[in-house]
């Protein structure tokens, strides 16, 4: 941020064919400055995140995430393209007709923040829609937002669809740094465009795999604005083992929190995700509120 807008560009501004940015709602936004090296190999990380969920040429993909500065409507554009899916550019908002379309139109995936996938299962049960029986959908990429293991179970009872998390940062790329696949288990970081440590989130040491602590990135192949050693904040725990799938790179397990939200109660280390998770084991509580 203090750095704003182009204080850390390591090409000349001639070379930078796009810019993306954060909202920028405490401060000045984070700039992305993408290369044309840094477009294709953003188009492959997604296509690769994508594909591993199980996204295939053949499916119709509703893009309900917002096109423009924020990088998840046109990083999750990309690669599709690249995979030749049909993609429907719908971005967010206007819901009667995102459902509409999904069903005229055959939508087999749907990407959007999970907190909206909700909403639009309450409206399609609402207007009596029963996802199984009236859509094609089958499985939905969610990110951009916390999201709890209860987020997920709610989303693919309501929607009938199997949701996968995909975990980017606008520092690093955008969505397409990791991603699960079919197993669940811990999101694969694509390790050949990004060196993942854990750190301690006090003191910055960094910790053994399989110890949880703060996630910190380091870009391999950006040319445009390369970041070495970002600390995200994200408490997490990174496994090295083979996953079931067959695929080696490390996988980093679901977010548990934010260094910067944890809260000391009673000398115990507490999230407000771990709030979420308890409160969302009520029925009678709706998700998105």
């Amino acid at each position: 941020r203090d750095n704003y807008p182009f204080g850390m560009v390591a090409v000349p501004l001639a070379d930078v064919v796009e810019i993306h940015a954060s909202s920028g709602t405490t401060g000045n936004p984070v700039v992305g400055a993408y290369t044309q090296n840094d477009m294709d190999v953003w188009a492959e990380l997604m296509a690769r995140s994508l594909y591993a969920a199980g996204v295939r040429r053949e499916d119709v993909m509703q893009n309900a995430y917002g096109y423009g500065l924020f990088t998840g409507g046109l990083g999750f554009h990309y690669g599709a393209q690249k995979i030749g899916t049909t993609i429907i550019p719908i971005s967010g908002g206007m819901t009667q007709r995102q459902i509409k379309l999904m069903k005229d139109l055959g939508s087999t995936i749907l990407c959007c923040t999970p907190s909206y996938a909700l909403y639009i299962a309450e409206v399609m049960a609402k207007e009596g829609i029963n996802p199984r029986k009236d859509l094609n959908l089958k499985l939905g990429l969610f990110e951009a937002e916390p999201w709890s293991e209860k987020i997920r179970e709610r989303i693919q009872n309501e929607l009938g669809i199997e949701a996968f998390d995909i975990y980017g940062l606008t520092e690093l790329c955008g969505p397409g740094v990791s991603v699960e696949c079919p197993e669940h288990n811990g999101l694969h970081i694509w390790e050949d465009h990004f060196l993942i440590e854990t750190v301690d989130p006090k003191t910055g040491d960094v910790l053994p795999a399989g110890e949880e602590g703060e996630l910190v990135f380091t870009t391999l192949t950006k040319t445009g604005l390369p970041i070495l050693r970002f600390r995200t904040r994200d408490i997490s725990v990174v496994e090295t083992e083979r996953c079931d799938c067959g695929r080696t790179h490390s996988r980093m397990m679901r977010i548990r929190g934010r260094s910067d939200d944890m809260m000391i109660i009673r000398g115990v280390n507490m999230f407000p995700s771990q709030i979420e998770y308890a409160l969302l084991g009520l029925p009678e509580l709706a998700a998105q509120y």
